[in-house]
């Protein structure tokens, strides 16, 4: 997802979707691990995604808008 993605959601939508995010990472490092991960580029994108959310979650905190 883009960052612009991310500031068109509400507060409520956001935490979920970084719930959501992080919950997916988990589980892409578990099949890492047992060598069943068929796109290592998953994780990476995984991170730069919870990445996004949370600048955007910060800039709200911060009152920055962009």
């Amino acid at each position: 997802m883009q960052a612009r993605e991310f500031r068109d959601m509400s507060d409520q939508e956001l935490a979920l979707k970084l719930q959501e995010l992080k919950e997916s990472l988990f589980h892409l490092r578990l099949r890492r691990g047992s060598n069943r991960l068929e796109n290592p580029a998953q994780l990476s994108k995984q991170r730069r995604d919870i990445a996004r959310a949370l600048t955007v979650q910060r800039e709200r905190a911060k009152g920055i808008n962009r």
